[in-house]
């Protein structure tokens, strides 16, 4: 796995070994960012379910101001803060050792602009929109933020209608492989 584009282009970044981390493929990275390319620069960049922090840097690498990453796990957490060191981007980036669910029912001081979504896939969208809910709610969530979700195809979420519940509406949908990203955003934003 390998940064894409950007000042930290062509850096390979580690991963535990084993299953419990699912990095997001260098192709489906290729398309979310090159589609999100107008609002990275200067974007204050939530990267939830961090993992490897594959999401986050590849955001900081093109250009985003500031990034934090929430990653629960210690040996993961430890493992994204040596790829933001090997990246060079350590020095506009936070990570916090959360779950995501207590890091978003925090009181934010500043809004995220982009918030990245790479769940374990089996939590339910419903939890996660618990979880997006609850940043919201605390002030972690700007006024024309942009959400995007990684969902595995199979998701029965995805089957008909999605109830985002009001607070974000699909601003559009795209399936790569086994992946589906969600490009969430509130009704009325264009």
């Amino acid at each position: 796995m390998r940064v894409i584009a950007g000042t930290a282009r062509g850096r390979t970044l580690r991963a535990p070994k084993g299953m419990a981390v699912r990095p997001t493929s260098d192709r489906v990275r290729e398309a979310m960012f090159s589609s999100l390319a107008p609002v990275i620069p200067e974007a204050q960049v939530l990267d939830l379910f961090a993992g490897t922090g594959a999401l986050g840097i590849e955001a900081l690498s093109r250009g985003a101001s500031h990034a934090t990453f929430v990653e629960r796990d210690p040996v993961t957490a430890d493992i994204l803060r040596t790829n933001l060191s090997a990246t060079g981007l350590a020095d506009r980036a936070t990570v916090v050792r959360s779950a995501a669910v207590v890091f978003a029912g925090r009181h934010h001081l500043a809004p995220f602009t982009l918030v990245l979504c790479d769940p374990p896939y089996d939590l339910p969208l419903g939890g996660l929109l618990d979880v997006l809910e609850a940043l919201d709610a605390g002030g972690g969530l700007a006024a024309h933020a942009t959400v995007v979700v990684e969902r595995d195809k199979r998701d029965p979420a995805l089957d008909g209608e999605l109830e985002l519940r009001g607070l974000l509406a699909i601003d559009r949908r795209r399936a790569y492989g086994d992946t589906v990203l969600l490009y969430l955003r509130r009704p009325g934003d264009a």
